[in-house]
C-alpha cells in the first residue's frame, strides 16, 4: 500500500522517499484582482549571463505586439528590472492590495526596490523570508488582466527558484546561457531542476554569443564557439536566440531606457515563444 503524506510533507516529490499516491499542490492563489494568463520562469545557472537583459527585451517586444505584461522581479537581494525600464520610487497600495508600476509603455513591474525607503539598501534577508516576500508578490500584488508575466529568477537552484516552481503556476522556463564550457555545464543544473519540479523548459537563449567588429562588421566569438546547438540538441529543447554583446542595449539599460532597445536579437525568441503559445492554446 501507497505510504500516507506526513504532517511534514513540503510537496517537493523530488527528494521525497515516500510513495505517495498523489502530489501535493502547493499553488498558492493569485490576487483575486488579478487574471493571469501565462507565467514564464527566465532562469540561469550562475550570475553575470544577462537574465535580466533578456528578461527585459523579451517583456518589451511582447509588449509591443499588444499583449499586456507583467514582470515580477524574483532575484530579492540582486533587483535590476526597475533600473532596466527606469521605473523608480515607491509602489503604492490601497483597499485592494499592493499596486505594480507601471513603465512608459504599459508593462507592470513589482520588485523589491519598488518597496524600499533607498534603491541602495541591501536586501539581507535569509531564504525564507524571501520565498515569503516572492508568494506576496504573487497573491497579494493586484496584477489586473496580464497575457504573459515573465519571472527574473535569481541565478542558481535554490530557495527562489524552489520557491517559484511549487508555488507559481509556471508554464515554463526560458535558461539563459553563454557560450563558455563551465556555464554550459550549469545550465543542464537548471534544466534538471526544472524536469525535477514537471516545469516545461521552452529553451535556451544564448547571450554575449559574439559581438560585431565596428569596423569590418565580421562576428569575433570573444567566448569561443557558440554551445547553443550542442547543448539544445543534448537536452531536446530549441535554441530560441542567439544574442551578441551589444553596446547599445547596454547603455540603454543604464540611461533606463530598455523599451527603446533594437529588437532584432530576441525577435526568434519572441516569435517561437508566441507561437508555442498560441498553438497550446
Amino acid at each position: 500500500m501507497p505510504e500516507e503524506k506526513s504532517s511534514g510533507c513540503t510537496g517537493n516529490c523530488s527528494s521525497c522517499s515516500s510513495n505517495c499516491s498523489e502530489k501535493q499542490d502547493l499553488h498558492i492563489p493569485q490576487n483575486q484582482y488579478s487574471n493571469i494568463k501565462k507565467v514564464i520562469g527566465v532562469v540561469s545557472g550562475k550570475g553575470g549571463v544577462g537574465k535580466s537583459m533578456v528578461t527585459s527585451l523579451l517583456a518589451s517586444a511582447f509588449q509591443a505586439r499588444g499583449n499586456q505584461v507583467a514582470i515580477l522581479d524574483a532575484d530579492i537581494t540582486g533587483p535590476s528590472i526597475p533600473k532596466a525600464f527606469g521605473v523608480h520610487g515607491n509602489a503604492e497600495q490601497n483597499e485592494l492590495g499592493l499596486l505594480p508600476r507601471k513603465t512608459k509603455t504599459g508593462i507592470e513591474i513589482m520588485s523589491i526596490n519598488l518597496l524600499l525607503e533607498k534603491e541602495e539598501n541591501p536586501v539581507v534577508w535569509r531564504g525564507p523570508v524571501i520565498s515569503g516576500v516572492i508568494q506576496q508578490f504573487w497573491s497579494e500584488v493586484c496584477w489586473g488582466d496580464v497575457d504573459y508575466m515573465f519571472v527574473d529568477m535569481p541565478p542558481g537552484t535554490g530557495d527562489v527558484s524552489l520557491t517559484v516552481f511549487q508555488s507559481l503556476p509556471v508554464d515554463g522556463i526560458i535558461v539563459v546561457t553563454t557560450p563558455q564550457d563551465l556555464v554550459t555545464m550549469i545550465v543542464k543544473k537548471a534544466y534538471n531542476m526544472a524536469q525535477l519540479m514537471n516545469v516545461p523548459v521552452l529553451g535556451i537563449v544564448e547571450n554575449m554569443s559574439y559581438t560585431i567588429c565596428p569596423d569590418c562588421g565580421k562576428k569575433i566569438n570573444i567566448f569561443g564557439e557558440s554551445k547553443a546547438e550542442e547543448v539544445a540538441k543534448a537536452l531536446n529543447v530549441p535554441v530560441l536566440a542567439t544574442m551578441p554583446i551589444d553596446s547599445k542595449n547596454a547603455s540603454l539599460v543604464d540611461k533606463g531606457a530598455v523599451e527603446l532597445a533594437d529588437e532584432v536579437y530576441i525577435k526568434p525568441a519572441v516569435e517561437k515563444l508566441l507561437e508555442k503559445f498560441q498553438e497550446n492554446k
